[in-house]
């Protein structure tokens, strides 16, 4: 099968619609191995595909067990790329018009409470590790923002952090004075890194020790083994699910909080609304059952 289409439609999501390479790598995959299918069909080209190409697949996804999530973001993949070619003129007909999104049981993330987050601030953390946390908790960034700071993308003065989230959109986020400390106290860590290794003109806020620039995967083993010392399964999005929550707990703003995570819908903010309730009830019980 043709896939000039599929590169076209890709160029598309990168230039015209701006989404990070992580999430056109994840369209990608996701539309080769449905064009794979359709060619292991007899489907040999594009305008062929018919809304029965698509329900066999997605059946045939469920069979090899694929979690609802896959699965919705595979069919999510689907729709875009067949409206795309339809609005482009080069089919007549839409397979994935009406093709439904699978619903998906909405489940609360986890948080830690204030107290676990000061268990792991005040354990023996070095001085990359307390602002890695200090930053997730206290900004609510991305591992994938955290990883991707430049120097002068923080302002220690202004007390702000200007970070760039999904498809590239610009957000600044503020921070505290503990952040600010930890900031001050890991940057001249950083400059010793610099005179050890040698480096010149390096832009990246987090280095390793041995210079190189430190990883998502690196941000997500550290933060596992901190889950340790509160005997939970946590992860760098625990700590950011955590500062929404507080933040929430704690009489802010819905709309300020959707700004703050840089959500574009503020129903995907609204969530964590329901966790606060959830907290507030077990404590109301508690309280009562206990008196």
């Amino acid at each position: 099968m043709d896939i000039q289409f599929l590169s076209e439609y890709l160029e598309f999501l990168e230039i015209e619609k701006g989404l990070s390479l992580n999430t056109i790598e994840a369209y990608r995959n996701d539309l080769t191995s449905f064009l794979d299918f359709c060619t292991l069909r007899g489907v040999k080209d594009v305008a062929q595909i018919e809304r029965a190409d698509l329900n066999s697949f997605i059946l045939k996804l469920r069979e090899e067990n694929y979690s609802p999530t896959s699965v919705m973001r595979k069919v999510a993949s689907l729709r875009g790329f067949f409206k795309w070619f339809c609005a482009n003129e080069y089919g007549t007909k839409n397979p994935a018009q009406t093709l439904e999104q699978p619903k998906l049981p909405k489940k609360l993330p986890k948080v830690m409470t204030v107290e676990e987050v000061n268990t792991i601030l005040n354990s023996d953390l070095n001085k990359t590790e307390t602002l890695i946390v200090e930053l997730l908790y206290g900004c609510g960034l991305r591992v994938s923002e955290l990883v991707n700071l430049k120097l002068n993308n923080i302002d220690l003065n202004s007390k702000y952090i200007q970070c760039y989230g999904k498809g590239s959109k610009e957000r600044i986020v503020p921070f505290g004075e503990k952040a600010k400390n930890a900031l001050k106290k890991y940057l001249k860590a950083r400059d010793i890194i610099i005179l050890e290794n040698k480096l010149s003109d390096t832009k990246v806020l987090f280095l390793k020790d041995n210079g190189r620039q430190i990883t998502r995967q690196d941000v997500y083993e550290f933060i596992k083994k901190q889950g340790e010392k509160i005997h939970k399964h946590v992860s760098p999005h625990t700590l950011r699910h955590s500062f929404a929550t507080h933040l929430l707990e704690n009489g802010a703003d819905l709309r300020v909080v959707q700004e703050l995570l840089g959500h574009s819908d503020v129903s995907t903010t609204q969530l964590y609304t329901h966790i606060t309730k959830k907290r507030l009830k077990e404590v109301y019980f508690a309280i009562n059952n206990g008196s």
